[in-house]
């Protein structure tokens, strides 16, 4: 089995990171980290705190401090970084994102994705979540973290 964390770098991310690898470590499974960076999206990485407004945006970088991030968290996890690279002219960037994920999550064999987000799950949920339309999926089991991990 393998568990998948989509990770941003966001405080919950990294709470779903630390929920998967303790599952991971007392099952005996794989955790591969899914960071999507999309291309031309300056807004985006704003958005999620990889850039400050005005500031030139580097995928390249962005990836990279992710990969860092990750190898610090959880050094036995498997890293992967994806890239779209044109968002679809009828699409958002995190549907974009969701359908990445998605792609992956087969990819993988994925059993289990474990999604860092405060709002997966309501009834009513803001169009930037990607954790309810991840969720939606029948093909993994979804374990969402709500809250980040306390120090």
């Amino acid at each position: 089995m393998t568990y998948l964390v989509p990770f941003d770098g966001s405080a919950l991310a990294e709470a779903a990171l630390a929920r998967a690898t303790e599952f991971a470590s007392v099952m005996d499974e794989d955790v591969v980290v899914l960071s999507v960076v999309p291309v031309d999206e300056d807004d985006f990485a704003v958005e999620r705190g990889w850039i400050d407004e005005g500031e030139p945006y580097d995928p390249d970088a962005v990836a990279d401090r992710l990969r860092s991030r990750v190898a610090d968290l959880a050094p036995e996890a498997a890293f992967r970084c994806e890239r779209p690279e044109d968002v679809s002219s009828v699409a958002s960037v995190t549907t974009d994102v969701v359908r990445t994920i998605r792609t992956v999550a087969e990819e993988v064999g994925a059993t289990v994705v474990f999604i860092g987000s405060e709002n997966a799950g309501r009834v009513s949920t803001p169009v930037s979540s990607v954790g309810d339309p991840v969720s939606e999926d029948a093909r993994y089991d979804v374990h969402i973290v709500r809250h980040p991990v306390e120090d």
